[in-house]
């Protein structure tokens, strides 16, 4: 009975141990120093960027520190080889073809426990905690590191600036009778682009007036007053061979 007991517990943690969270959310774990965050992909639609950010908090001042080769592959993960601190904060981005995109809930690595049945010198069954078993290959690919970017303040689109596609609309109804200024910033808080004294109430800002491709954060000022910081995503531009 001892011994059923104890396989049960040991079956049941390496289940526990090896179960990952569906796409937008994520698992993450740590095991000996190094932080396993892995995922399961179920969107019907296309991925195109899957990025790993992390920060000393829960709300802002998240870093880029990878992506995934292949976002679109049913299981993955990253994992992140030397973390700064055992406590730190992740989560993933997740881009999707046409602009739209979404984050995951940050969250703190939870510490891996594997277990298995010894004997003892009287012959008695005992469990013991052991180290992690070797990762699957797809958990120690480091992936791409991409530029490091800034952190938006609000997960949900904007209404008044938002993708559309690849660009950037500003849809602001009150713009010829009230006075817009909206502020494009880059991961270092530098301003990038800056819109003032509008002529319309729609604009739409090409993916060429950004830098590069990424995450920019917004500021929109109404009548000199902040109303909204946010952000948009630029997406890579896809290079196609031309046939001759």
């Amino acid at each position: 009975m001892k011994l059923f007991a104890a396989l049960f517990f040991f079956t049941f943690s390496l289940i526990s141990a090896n179960a990952q969270e569906v796409l937008p959310n994520v698992t993450v774990k740590e095991s000996g120093g190094k932080v396993i965050i892995s995922w399961l992909n179920d969107y019907k639609k296309n991925v195109t960027v899957i990025s790993i950010q992390r920060s000393y908090d829960s709300l802002r001042n998240f870093t880029t520190i990878g992506a995934v080769l292949n976002p679109q592959n049913l299981e993955n993960g990253y994992l992140d080889q030397n973390p700064p601190y055992n406590k730190m904060y992740y989560r993933v981005f997740i881009a999707f073809d046409g602009g739209a995109y979404e984050y995951s809930t940050a969250q703190t690595p939870v510490e891996e426990i594997f277990t298995k049945i010894v004997k003892t010198a009287d012959g008695r069954d005992s469990i013991v905690v052991i180290t992690a078993p070797e990762l699957e290959p797809w958990q120690i690919d480091p992936g791409v590191v991409e530029p490091t970017v800034g952190e938006p303040k609000v997960k949900a689109q904007s209404k008044l600036v938002h993708n559309y596609g690849e660009n950037v609309v500003l849809d602001l109804p009150n713009a010829l009778t009230r006075k817009y200024v909206v502020k494009f910033l880059d991961e270092n808080n530098k301003l990038v682009l800056e819109i003032k004294d509008f002529k319309e109430t729609y604009l739409i800002i090409e993916k060429v007036n950004f830098k590069r491709s990424g995450i920019y954060n917004f500021q929109l000022f109404e009548e000199g007053i902040m109303i909204e910081e946010n952000s948009v995503f630029i997406s890579k531009d896809i290079k196609k061979n031309s046939k001759l």
